[in-house]
């Protein structure tokens, strides 16, 4: 068991040492740029990883391509996430996002999505512990950074592959799992099964583990790492609109003490950093760039209780002009 007030120690991935065991989940539409480096700003983030990138719009259209590599020199180390169904594409992607600066390789087989799961990519690859091998063993092959990889649990609800995956994945050079402890078909559903993780963890010899699936807070991290006795913690969803809980996790384990949630008006203002971050680093146009803004700044929950006043308005913003007047509205209002 974890003794009360124990630090997160710094957890090497092959070469690269990640300072703090917590990792930034890759989120389709919500970890861009932006809040990546808000999610370090705040602090307590270890490692941060992009949104998925298609290994074919790598191979097939560079300039389309290039538009999603939104990595930059001040997140270093930063994962750079790849999915792809054929070995040889896989790889050639890696060495495309490596010659751009990504100092870890992650690929992605735990997206459940049915877009991605029906070209036979994301979770749909661990229906074939072989194939997905395949795909591993190529990427380590083709790259000199590490090569990691995130998984759900199985994509068949019951057939959990992620156990006889991750044995395959660190025979082939692969230097960290994270598993993401549910199945394909829960999508984000249900309880996530911490036993899958600790299975995971029972049968590697080296290689960390990262636990994914409902840690909300510093006290649910201690207990997956009790639990689970993986090497780091993954947090996805629950930083949406939340991207400070990494430093409180980080300061739980430290002291033993929960922080308290920060107020609206300091939550609007941190809504509005990250406004400003994406306003001066997206690669998307305008209009693309505000619909994603109106799901990611409307999590932040700037609305009193019973109220979704503020968050009617976020979800129909027209300019980030407007976004900036909404939200120092919320922080001189509540101040």
């Amino acid at each position: 068991m974890l003794a009360t007030g124990t630090a997160l120690k710094p957890l090497p991935i092959g070469d690269i040492t990640i300072s703090t065991p917590l990792f930034l989940a890759p989120m389709a539409g919500h970890t861009n740029y932006a809040l990546r480096r808000l999610c370090r700003e705040l602090g307590g983030c270890g490692l941060v990883c992009t949104e998925l990138i298609s290994s074919n719009i790598v191979k097939n259209s560079r300039e389309r391509a290039l538009q999603r590599f939104d990595w930059r020199a001040d997140e270093h180390p930063v994962a750079v996430q790849l999915f792809g169904v054929e070995p040889q594409i896989v790889a050639e992607a890696a060495r495309v996002v490596v010659d751009h600066g990504a100092d870890i390789v992650d690929i992605n087989m735990g997206c459940w999505v049915p877009k991605i799961a029906k070209k036979g990519g994301g979770a749909a690859l661990l229906r074939d512990v072989k194939a997905a091998t395949a795909v591993v063993e190529a990427v380590v092959k083709a790259v000199a950074v590490p090569v990691t990889v995130k998984v759900r649990s199985g994509f068949e609800d019951g057939v959990v592959t992620a156990v006889p995956f991750a044995v395959a994945a660190e025979a082939v050079g692969a230097q960290a799992v994270a598993v993401h402890a549910r199945f394909a078909g829960q999508g984000h559903s249900g309880e996530a099964d911490w036993d899958v993780i600790a299975a995971v963890k029972d049968v590697v010899c080296q290689m960390p583990i990262i636990g994914n699936g409902d840690v909300h807070s510093g006290a649910d991290a201690r207990r997956m790492l009790e639990c689970t006795c993986c090497d780091g913690v993954m947090i996805g969803r629950a930083a949406l609109g939340r991207p400070w809980l990494f430093q409180h996790i980080a300061h739980y384990m430290d002291t033993g003490v929960a922080l308290p949630e920060p107020s609206r008006s300091e939550r609007a203002l941190i809504a509005l950093r990250h406004a400003k971050l994406t306003l001066e680093t997206t690669h998307l146009p305008e209009h693309v760039a505000l619909l994603e803004m109106r799901g990611q700044i409307s999590t932040y929950q700037l609305d009193p209780p019973g109220s979704r006043r503020i968050r009617n308005r976020l979800v129909r913003i027209e300019s980030f002009a407007e976004l900036e007047s909404i939200l120092l509205g919320v922080a001189c209002e509540t101040k």
